[in-house]
């Protein structure tokens, strides 16, 4: 006969056994649950720096209304790559390309011309490779005449400075970005060119993927008639870092309001992004 005093050994080492590697499962699963929640969170960090090191793909879709005499809605997809490159250990260039898609009211364009192409806008920063506490580039800026119709584009060519400057200190990431185009070839018939743009923002890591950020956008068209140089848009958006497949990709709502701005342009929107990201 067994002896029960063993079957009881046998037991308590088992049930031991098995709550041990329960426990080790657990704590495996909360380490990989940690590496998930701060790459997400390391990610969401390089979204909000507008030279980081990585290739994205953002997509942003605006809907704002108030547009023309009957104050309809204008649709415009921006398609904005930005590429990075390598110059040599010291130096990066990253490249920002922005090529808006619009849908304007019939009433503002040819009734045979609803959606368009509108002018690219490229930018080429030269940022320190060295990580540092301030992170900052600078380089040219290009204006490219891509528009498919001519009321919704400047038929210039442009040229001018562009910079950013940026801090990220524990959650947050605080900066701003600023160009200055001038017009230096195009139709002659059309106005030239002297824009400023100015583009301040402040991000907070809110933790799992999730962030909330606030930009605004100053555009003064210098060349613009008195009283119609001007436009203001705030934009909060709040963002969450997800995962399809092995694509990640940063979704963001946000509302657009327009405190000033020519006579024609809206009053205010939405805006959806998707920021397809392709990390190292």
């Amino acid at each position: 006969m067994s002896n029960p005093s063993m079957k009881t050994t046998q037991i308590f080492l088992a049930c031991s056994l098995a709550l041990s590697g329960a426990a080790a499962s657990a704590q495996q699963a909360q380490i990989e649950e940690k590496k998930k929640s701060s790459s997400a969170d390391d990610l969401v960090k390089a979204t909000a720096n507008p030279i980081a090191a990585m290739i994205s793909l953002p997509l942003q879709s605006n809907w704002e209304k108030g547009v023309g005499p009957d104050n309809e809605v204008r649709y415009t997809m921006n398609v904005q790559p930005v590429i990075p490159f390598k110059i040599n250990e010291d130096w990066n260039l990253v490249t920002r390309t922005i090529v808006p898609i619009v849908r304007m009211p019939n009433n503002t364009v040819d009734t045979d011309a609803s959606w368009n192409l509108s002018d690219t806008v490229m930018t080429l920063m030269f940022s320190p490779a060295a990580v540092s506490k301030v992170i900052w580039g600078a380089g040219p800026v290009f204006l490219l005449p891509t528009a498919t119709d001519k009321k919704i584009g400047l038929e210039k060519w442009g040229l001018g400075p562009s910079g950013v400057i940026l801090v990220q200190q524990g959650a947050w990431t605080l900066g701003g970005l600023a160009n200055h185009i001038w017009s230096v070839a195009g139709n002659s018939d059309r106005t030239n060119v002297s824009m400023t743009y100015l583009n301040p923002f402040a991000t907070y890591a809110l933790g799992g993927g999730w962030s909330a950020t606030m930009q605004a956008e100053f555009t003064q068209n210098w060349k613009a008639e008195d009283g119609q140089k001007a436009t203001v848009v705030w934009t909060p958006v709040v963002s969450k870092l997800m995962t399809f497949g092995k694509q990640p990709v940063s979704i963001g709502l946000g509302y657009r309001h327009y405190s000033k701005a020519p006579t024609g342009s809206p009053d205010n929107g939405v805006r959806l992004v998707f920021n397809f990201l392709f990390p190292k």
